[in-house]
């Protein structure tokens, strides 16, 4: 099974972290059925960790892991932090393949999605 792990940050707002596992169920039905689970983690104040949502998708029968990091830039957080955190994960399960996807930021649509935002009224 192919998995798919969306990665945020974490908020010490309730509400922000829903935000994020909605996105995670909106991003499983527009993938239609391509990843046998889609989920999400965060790299700080809100579970599940980074490592958990690895974890808990290959107790659930992933042999392939996609992170994608929601992340705008290129900091700390997307070149070091989520790496490190993965690779944790890399090492305990060297039989499954965990891929890590480019950054939110990194996407070429990212321009046309906030030029069509600000022509909105």
């Amino acid at each position: 099974m192919k998995s798919l792990l969306l990665v945020a940050h974490g908020s010490r707002r309730a509400a922000s972290n829903d935000e994020v596992r909605e996105l995670a169920t909106h991003l499983e039905k527009h993938t239609n059925g391509a990843y046998g689970q889609v989920a999400c983690a965060f790299l700080d104040l809100a579970e599940p960790s980074i490592p958990d949502g690895l974890r808990q998708a290959i107790h659930a029968g992933a042999r392939e892991v996609i992170v994608l990091p929601y992340f705008l830039s290129a900091g700390r957080h997307v070149v070091t932090d989520i790496p490190g955190e993965v690779d944790l994960v890399r090492a305990e399960y060297p039989d499954v393949s965990i891929t890590l996807a480019a950054y939110l930021g990194a996407s070429p649509g990212l321009v046309e999605l906030l030029a069509g935002l600000a022509e909105q009224d």
